[in-house]
Order: C-alpha cells, then sequence, then structure tokens
C-alpha cells in the first residue's frame, strides 16, 4: 500500500509538472500573441492616421482649389459689371449725339393695321399696337415713346416736337 501511494504520488508529481510545463507554454503563447495583436494594432493605427492625414490634406488642397475659384469669379463678376457701365455710358453717350439729328416726317398709317408703321413688324399675341397721338399711326412698343398722361406716340413725332432731348 505505501509502495502504491508512492507510485500513485509520483504519478500526481510528474502529472503536476507537465501541467506547469503546458501552463508556461501557454502563457508564453499568449504573451507572442498578445505582442503580435499590439504590433498589428499599432500598424492599423500608423496607416489609419496616415489615411487621415492624407484626407485633410486632400480636403484643405479643395478648399484652397474652391477658394481660389470663387475669387476667380467674382472678379469675373466686377469686370463685367464694370463692361457694363461702360456700356450703358456709351449707349448714353450716343443717345445723346443721335437726339438733335433732324428725321423725316413720320410716315403715314399703313393700309395694313397688322403692321408696325416704323418697323413692319407684325403685331402679334406678344407684340402690342399703340395709336400714335400725333399721327394716329399704328406703332409697336420699341417704336414708341409713353409721354405720361397724354399717353404715347410714334418715335418720330416724338423727335420733332422735342428736337432737343428732355
Amino acid at each position: 500500500l505505501p509502495q502504491h501511494l508512492a507510485t500513485l504520488a509520483a504519478a500526481a508529481r510528474e502529472e503536476a509538472r507537465q501541467s506547469r510545463q503546458q501552463l508556461q507554454a501557454q502563457r508564453q503563447e499568449v504573451a507572442q500573441l498578445q505582442e503580435q495583436l499590439g504590433r498589428l494594432a499599432r500598424q492599423d493605427g500608423e496607416r489609419w492616421a496616415s489615411a487621415l492625414q492624407r484626407a485633410q490634406r486632400e480636403a484643405l488642397e479643395r478648399e484652397a482649389t474652391r477658394g481660389a475659384e470663387q475669387a476667380r469669379q467674382q472678379e469675373l463678376i466686377r469686370d463685367m459689371k464694370g463692361r457694363l457701365l461702360e456700356l450703358l455710358r456709351e449707349k448714353d453717350a450716343l443717345w445723346q449725339k443721335t437726339e438733335g439729328i433732324d428725321t423725316p416726317m413720320p410716315s403715314p398709317a399703313p393700309r395694313d393695321a397688322g403692321l408696325c408703321a416704323r418697323c413692319r413688324k407684325d403685331f402679334r399675341l406678344l407684340s402690342r399696337r399703340y395709336s400714335c397721338r400725333l399721327c394716329q399711326g399704328k406703332v409697336c412698343h420699341a417704336c414708341s415713346v409713353d409721354v405720361g398722361k397724354q399717353g404715347r406716340c410714334c418715335l418720330l413725332c416724338y423727335q420733332q416736337r422735342h428736337p432737343q432731348g428732355t
């Protein structure tokens, strides 16, 4: 019986030693896996940080490009407004030069009441016909002048009545 107990004790000690060795091997394996996991996490973190920096750089570049484009568009708008003002001044100057030019007598009203007496434009739904209060000719909007409460008159009659321009 004592020998049997000694054999069992020896077997238990051997089994405990093997269990300690297995536990030690598993601990080493866990440590290796943790180290490998930490390395992979650092690599992923570096990759994500690099991708984030790249995305931020690209966003800043796009913002700078958009700002430059917006500045160019605003400059173009300023240039166009300046040119528009120049053209308006030029138009006014030309109008003033032509204001005093003698014009022929207004043509009599055409027999065809469907055409403007001045430009021969066809009266339609969108082109209104006006009767000149002086010569009674039928004229379109572009060929007539609004003289306030007195109504409208054709350009020729207006220019003859107001040769210096008002």
